[in-house]
């Protein structure tokens, strides 16, 4: 005997849903979402569940579709069965990136087949209207300028998983759990590339309803609109008072678009050496009826969500008319507190030097606004490479930007590698100088690097105070012999020394060598630990500075990190050498960026490379000066000189 199909809760069947998608899915999927009464309902966690039936976090989830196909089934019959009309495939992680990571990199189209031919036999067993969408989650590594992998690989990477899920038969795409708005692009654009399936993209956000790079949930709703996604989604984050939070922010910048939600169970916590989720099925009811009610077209489950989270959501709905709720609910996420600084650390860039370690440290500048998301990316991917400390410049070119202060705080507690804070004499009265020390301490900073700063008048505010009472010298006067003995300018006690290991400027040029060992014996004098140079172009001749200095003094008995500036393009290397003075770039390396057209930033990898090789003799580290904050640049250098 054949069973009778239950029609979906919305009243919409199954034949009415292929009927519609057999000649133009995506039209027909944004048409059927219009005329539900009810947001349609997807399913919740794969992954909790997995790890609840016995599977290790460690293991690849996506390669039971090949070696337990039942226990994936399985959840799929639970959530069609606890009212799921859209499942997801059990497909999160498979893409050739995540997917070498198991060694299975080859497998990309075997898995992905799978994944949809098993949620197809759970929909026919179940006898339920019920759609499949190919799951596609991030890929697991950092896209430039934050990572090295370009946007054309990730794209292509997309692509395949993409392609492979199209062609098993699966009804639409969705590309979920993402937090770099430039990988999320990229895998609508693959979509539309491969297939005409309809694409919910999804992203995911911090605490501070952010996405991990910083982006607002305003600017994320307008990008993946204008990349071409036709629904557009939240998901994991917290729990769903943050999303419908974040959601509620979305419709005010397009409230044409269509969204989907699906939220955490709340943020999991640790009880009794497990990872638990708060939120109840009951509560997920509650917030199925205030996303309904804000208009969002599909619901469905994230981390710690189960079949009986998705019941509650179909009960709630099919029993609470919309004009018997009215939506007050909102909670506000507090903010984690933070940590505070207790302990006196020593320098570890100075340990590092004195062990005679060959140092590699990289510039940052600090972020033009309030986010700095964009900014720890940058300095994880630098640390994961090698890096031993980030220099945080102080308002470069006189631009008005977030204090360095901050910025180094954030990059030391979040990212845990140490900092160097340039501290510029320009703009700062004595009072000011002192105090700003007090603080750079107090917060961990132990390394220091003196410089007179950029003139105001070539920046964004040139009417701004330009007056100082310290040169660069007198504040490293200050340092070594006043505040790292204990004494303020005043000769006055300051509780206890502190630990400053303290650099200076140096150019190691020979057009005016006299002059510049001149200042160089000044620092020296006054307490300098350590120099970083500017950029170095011709190795020969920054040696023949350190040759005449050490015919006259003695060999330079301080470290040097020899600054190297990465040359981008043809574009660039010709204005750093005819519009920045002191920079000159030889023939022969502007003639080998020009000759090597699209290869160019890879042409100066190699450059720089070939440089610190050159400077290696006579330096004891390098000074990275990544432009245009291209920092997976920096992080391929770090990696080839630390040897990674």
């Amino acid at each position: 005997m054949t069973k009778k199909k239950t029609p979906l809760p919305n009243q919409v069947s199954m034949e009415t849903i292929k009927k519609m998608m057999q000649s133009e899915p995506v039209s027909d999927f944004l048409a059927l979402l219009d005329s539900s009464p009810n947001p349609l309902l997807f399913d919740g966690a794969m992954g909790t569940q997995l790890h609840l039936r016995g599977a290790s976090f460690e293991s690849c989830f996506d390669v039971l579709n090949l070696k337990d196909p039942a226990l994936v089934a399985q959840i799929h019959h639970d959530y069609i069965m606890a009212g799921a009309q859209v499942i997801m495939t059990n497909t999160f992680g498979a893409n050739r990136f995540k997917l070498a990571d198991h060694g299975l990199a080859d497998k990309v189209t075997e898995i992905n087949r799978a994944g949809v031919e098993l949620a197809r036999r759970a929909v026919e067993a179940a006898y339920k209207p019920v759609l499949v969408a190919g799951d596609v989650g991030p890929l697991g590594v950092r896209l430039a300028p934050f990572g090295r992998v370009q946007l054309e690989q990730a794209r292509a990477a997309f692509a395949e998983q993409i392609r492979a899920l199209a062609e098993a038969g699966a009804d639409l795409i969705i590309i979920e759990t993402v937090t770099d708005l430039y990988e999320a692009c990229e895998a609508i654009y693959a979509a539309r590339d491969v297939c005409a399936l309809p694409v919910i993209a999804s992203m995911t956000f911090t605490r501070d309803d952010r996405t991990l790079l910083g982006d607002s949930p305003s600017k994320v709703a307008l990008k993946l609109r204008e990349a071409g996604a036709d629904v557009i989604g939240v998901n994991c984050s917290g729990g769903p008072a943050q999303i419908l939070r974040i959601v509620k922010e979305m419709q005010r910048v397009a409230p044409e678009a269509r969204y989907s939600v699906m939220p955490n169970a709340g943020w999991p916590e640790r009880v009794g050496g497990r990872i638990m989720y708060p939120a109840g099925p009951e509560y997920f009811g509650d917030y199925a009826l205030a996303f309904r009610h804000a208009g969002v077209a599909l619901i469905g489950g994230c981390c710690g969500t189960t079949p009986e989270h998705i019941r509650a959501m179909q009960t709630a709905l099919e029993k609470t008319p919309e004009s018997d709720y009215k939506n007050g609910l909102s909670i506000r996420v507090a903010e984690p507190a933070r940590e505070e600084l207790t302990e006196d650390t020593p320098s570890q860039l100075a340990q590092k030097l004195a062990q005679g370690v060959f140092v590699a440290a990289v510039e940052m500048s600090p972020p033009r606004g309030l986010s700095t998301h964009k900014m720890q990316a940058g300095a994880g991917l630098l640390a994961d490479a090698g890096a031993d400390v980030i220099n945080v410049a102080d308002s470069p070119m006189a631009r008005m930007r977030m204090s360095p202060w901050a910025v180094s705080d954030l990059i030391q507690k979040n990212i845990g590698i140490e900092t160097t804070l340039h501290f510029p004499t320009r703009g700062r009265n004595l009072l000011r100088v002192q105090g700003d020390l007090l603080a750079a301490h107090a917060i961990g900073i132990r390394n220091v690097f003196v410089v007179m700063g950029d003139p105001t008048h070539i920046g964004d505010y040139p009417e701004a105070m330009d007056n100082y009472d310290l040169v660069p010298t007198g504040l490293l006067k200050l340092i070594k012999q006043g505040f790292n003995m204990g004494l303020d300018h005043s000769g006055t006690e300051i509780g206890q020394p502190t630990s400053f290991f303290v650099g200076a400027a140096l150019s190691l040029s020979m057009r005016d060598a006299e002059r510049e060992i001149k200042v160089l014996r000044r620092k020296l004098a006054s307490g300098a630990d350590f120099f970083l140079t500017q950029p170095v172009f011709d190795p020969a001749e920054a040696k023949a500075f350190l040759d005449q200095y050490a015919a006259e003094y003695g060999p330079l008995d301080k470290p040097i990190l020899a600054g190297i500036l990465p040359l981008y393009n043809e574009r660039h290397a010709a204005f750093l050498h005819n519009e920045v003075p002191g920079i000159d770039i030889p023939e022969e390396y502007r003639a080998r960026m020009a000759a090597a057209g699209e290869d160019a930033p890879q042409e100066g990898i190699r450059i720089a490379l070939e440089l610190i090789e050159a400077i290696r003799p006579f330096s004891q580290g390098v000074y990275l000066m990544p432009q245009f904050s291209r920092y997976e640049i920096a992080a391929e250098i770090v990696e080839a000189v630390k040897g990674g």
